[in-house]
């Protein structure tokens, strides 16, 4: 394993036990691992053997969101199953979830349970909807929230259709909010002792970040206006068409605007009435950004590039995802660190994008084989060799 930090983990110390399967609560458990969390991920007899043919068919996937976590193989259906994550949990600090409150039930494992004998846990679910509101027993699933949450509508406010995100944006963003809800709670806990347990749903996590920018209006009571923020839902922002290919332009502030008028020939635009003030150019930006696709293929996009950097103009190119493997920017702040996993091989590994002064992120451990520390974790808890083998 190559460049292993020696520096401190803000979560070293710290035992969370990830009882979540697909996106969020994995990936949610895997940035706290990064932090120096000793994260024991909990996977089912029927988990494959291999890193990369686990049973959500995200193969790669896996080498990301379960790095320097652990992997102990349980059957929750069993008594001893059962018996093995009670001793876990009496030794964790917190545990995030995202099975539903029945299933948790029937398994004995509801939040009122677990917490109830170890009051000072976080206990952490992380599912679709609040638990008081009529959609809680809904399935959830990131193209079912996007639809839900009016982000895969606001492209119909631009096409006439809606559409899905092609990335997975709600895991993504709702397990950034499952980190936050998990540290604060850790804080909590550090100046008053106590445990607590936590909801974060992601439907109202989506609205509330779809809310932000586009509310608007909306938000006054009485409305003084309708939802929706004009300068995002017009079909003029848009990468343009250069001489050569595709540039993002964004010209923002006035003297942004004035400097690219200038620069295309047109000084005069904004004495136009329409594009006096910040205010009116939001108001008529689709007439702005049209006239700065109208423009964008007299030059190529390096020279675009090179034009609107002279004039601190935001600018760039319009990269493919297999671009992002040789930015050279991204090269040079060492973003993919090349490693050895012991069984997959060589691989990318992309690092935490935050850097510290005084803390470490740092790849301590590979993901791990499903059950791969099963014998190593229930020993340290004092299990026996014979109690251990009777898990399998």
């Amino acid at each position: 394993m190559s460049n292993v930090e020696k520096r401190p983990g803000a979560l070293d110390g710290i035992r969370v036990i990830d009882l979540s399967s697909v996106l969020m609560g994995p990936l949610a458990c895997r940035m706290l691992a990064d932090h120096g969390a000793d994260v024991i991920q909990i996977v089912p007899p029927s988990a494959p053997t291999s890193v990369l043919g686990d049973a959500t068919g995200m193969g790669g996937i896996s080498l990301d969101i379960h790095r320097n976590k652990r992997s102990v193989k349980l059957d929750l259906k069993s008594e001893q199953g059962k018996a093995a994550l009670w001793a876990l949990i009496a030794s964790a600090d917190v545990l995030v979830s995202n099975m539903r409150a029945a299933a948790l039930n029937r398994l004995g494992f509801s939040a009122n349970e677990v917490r109830s004998k170890h009051p000072s846990l976080i206990y952490c679910l992380a599912n679709g909807y609040g638990e008081d509101g009529p959609y809680a027993d809904r399935a959830a699933y990131d193209d079912a929230i996007q639809a839900l949450s009016g982000f895969a509508g606001l492209s119909t406010r631009l096409t006439g259709k809606p559409t899905y995100a092609p990335s997975v944006i709600v895991d993504k963003t709702c397990c950034l909010v499952v980190v936050q809800a998990v540290m604060a709670a850790l804080l909590f806990r550090q100046t008053s002792g106590e445990g607590q347990t936590i909801n974060v749903p992601m439907f109202e996590t989506m609205a509330s970040f779809n809310l932000i920018e586009h509310f608007r209006g909306a938000a006054l009571v009485p409305p003084t206006g309708t939802v929706g923020y004009s300068r995002l839902l017009n079909p003029e922002r848009r990468p343009y068409e250069s001489a050569d290919g595709w540039v993002a332009i964004l010209p923002y502030t006035e003297s942004n605007w004035r400097d690219f008028f200038n620069i295309i020939g047109t000084p005069d635009v904004l004495n136009d009435q329409r594009f006096a003030t910040h205010n009116l150019r939001m108001t008529n930006i689709e007439t702005l950004y049209g006239l700065v696709a109208k423009a964008a293929p007299s030059r190529t996009t390096q020279q675009w590039l090179d034009i609107c950097d002279a004039h601190s103009i935001p600018c760039n190119p319009v990269l493919d995802l297999e671009d992002l493997l040789e930015d050279p920017h991204l090269k040079a702040v060492d973003f993919m660190q090349v490693v050895e996993h012991p069984s997959v091989g060589t691989y990318r590994s992309v690092r935490d994008p935050v850097k510290y002064e005084k803390l470490s992120t740092s790849l301590r451990r590979h993901a791990p084989i499903p059950g791969e520390h099963t014998n190593e974790v229930m020993k340290s808890l004092g299990w026996s060799e014979a109690r251990i083998n009777s898990l399998q």
